[in-house]
Order: structure tokens, then sequence, then C-alpha cells
């Protein structure tokens, strides 16, 4: 156990080093990010991993677990569009639309048994991409606002409603938001192995099972995503007021 700790250590340091050389010798924004998100997750992985092995078979803890999840999720996402305080509700009521759908069609069909360890598996995997949905379709809203502002001006002259004016640009946005999701599903076993499939081999499944529960778990995420981002777009849509250039 001792020298494949040490041998982890090794191999993430090596390749948090071989992230941040590269980033600096191109003197990008923010060369250390990868660095500090690496180890951060490391240490909250280390954390995590202890909590759950006490609360792994309790519903009631599981639950708890899967709200802290949901709320650092949405504070994650809605720093990332704005302060908390504009951003913060449609990023909560997005997600947990999202997520609501999703949950009741998989474990109400039977799809997925409804059991405390797969509640907290499927949750998580689900939280997390809906997250990343709604931090790349908000983002890419108010981006594609900036840019196509005269556009957007030219209908509300016309009398367009403010939710008509943008219409084409939630179309973009959505798209643009669901493009890793849509790519990473249609490669699944030709060019990448899911970390949940791959997880459930080596936890004892058959290749099969474990490939029935990675389908699951992948018409999940884009279900949950292509909410959050529909939701989400809609949300901020109606704008009469050409916002600030955050990239500047």
């Amino acid at each position: 156990m001792t020298d494949s700790l040490l041998h982890t250590l090794v191999g993430v340091l090596l390749l948090v080093a071989v992230a941040t050389a590269v980033l600096l010798a191109t003197r990008a924004e923010a060369p250390w990010a990868p660095a500090v998100a690496i180890l951060r997750g490391a240490a909250q992985l280390a954390v995590i991993s202890l909590v759950l092995s006490g609360i792994i078979r309790s519903p009631v803890l599981i639950a708890v677990a899967l709200v802290v999840m949901f709320s650092v999720a949405v504070v994650t996402a809605a720093r990332r569009l704005g302060t908390l305080r504009e951003s913060a509700l449609p990023v909560a009521v997005s997600m947990a639309l999202g997520i609501v759908v999703t949950g009741a069609v998989v474990f109400g069909t039977g799809a997925i048994e409804l059991s405390p360890r797969y509640a907290l598996a499927v949750g998580g995997i689900v939280i997390g991409n809906a997250m990343t949905i709604a931090t790349i379709s908000g983002r890419r809203f108010r981006e594609l606002l900036v840019d196509q502002w005269d556009t957007v001006e030219g209908w509300l002259a016309l009398g367009a409603p403010p939710r008509r004016a943008t219409e084409a640009l939630v179309r973009r946005a959505v798209s643009a938001a669901l493009v890793p999701t849509v790519d990473q599903t249609k490669t699944t076993g030709l060019v990448t192995l899911p970390g949940a499939f791959v997880g459930a081999v080596f936890g004892g499944l058959s290749p099969l099972e474990a490939g029935r529960f990675q389908i699951v778990v992948l018409a999940a995420i884009a279900t949950a995503g292509a909410c959050t981002a529909v939701c989400l777009t809609r949300w901020l849509a109606p704008v009469t007021v050409r916002p600030t250039d955050e990239r500047r």
C-alpha cells in the first residue's frame, strides 16, 4: 500500500509539473490553475473517501452528501457567470430541473436500482456534469450576446420581445454546451473508456453489466445537461441592455 501511494504521488506530481511547465512556456493565463485544481482535488478526494466509507449505507447521509455536492456545484457555476446574487437562483433551478427529471427516469424505470450507493454514484456524476454544462451554456450565451449585440439590438428596435431577439443565441449556446457530452457519448468504447465503466469492471461487474450501467449514466448526463442548458439560457434570454464584456 505504501509503495502504491508513493508511486501515485510521484506520477501525479510529474503530471502537474508537465502541465504547469507547458503553460508557463506559452505564457498562458493562470498557468498554475491546473496544479492548484489537481492538488485541491486530491485533498478533497482523500477526505471524501474517508467520509463515504462511513455513510455509503445510510440513505439519510447519502441525501445530505448529495445536497452538499449540489450546493457546491451551484456556487461554482454561479460564480463563473457573475455574482452569486444574480446567478445562484437561475443556476440552481436549472440544475435541479435537469437532475430531478433525470433521477426520476433512471430510478423510476428501474434502469438502475435505487439504492444508497447507486444514488450517490449516479447523483454525483450527473451533478458534476450539470454544473459543467450550466457554466458552458451560460458563459457562451453571454459571449454571444456581447458579440452579436448589434443584431439583438436590431430585433429590439423592430419591436421584437427580448426573448425573441436572443432566440438564435440561446440555440447556439445550448448546442455549444452539449458538444463535449455528445462527443464523449459518440466515441465511448472507441476513443475513451469512461470512468464509470472502468470502475464497475474493476469493482467486479461483468463487462456487459458495466456497459449497461455506463450507457444509462451517459444518457442521464445528456438528459440532465440538455434540461439544464435550455432552462438556464432561456432564463437569461430576456435582455434589453448591452451586457459588459467580461473577457476584457
